[in-house]
């Protein structure tokens, strides 16, 4: 049976990472990218959702202090929560 010798098994080593260097890497598989992107169009979305919220709690407190029915308030926050709705689902398409 053949022994293979020290200076074999290093040239062959060698020649095998030189191999493997040259072969390009990928840190990120395919559709990654889109996928990050999806995640941050939902992430601007969800912040537009909470501005919204807030937003409308702001004009609800407003409208109580001035001499509107509580009704008319209900009905103002309603229509800023939705237009908030409608621009998170704008930025969501977009993508």
């Amino acid at each position: 049976m053949r022994t293979l010798s020290f200076r074999t098994i290093v040239a062959a080593a060698v020649g095998l990472a030189t191999v493997l260097a040259g072969t390009p890497t990928y840190s990120q598989t395919q559709g990654m990218e889109r996928r990050q992107d999806r995640r941050m169009d939902r992430h601007d979305a969800r912040d537009t959702r909470q501005e919204g919220r807030q937003e409308g709690r702001a004009v609800k407190q407003e409208c109580k202090e001035g001499d509107d029915s509580r009704a008319e308030c209900r009905q103002e926050k309603r229509n800023t929560k939705q237009d908030a709705r409608e621009q998170a689902r704008d930025i969501k398409r977009n993508d």
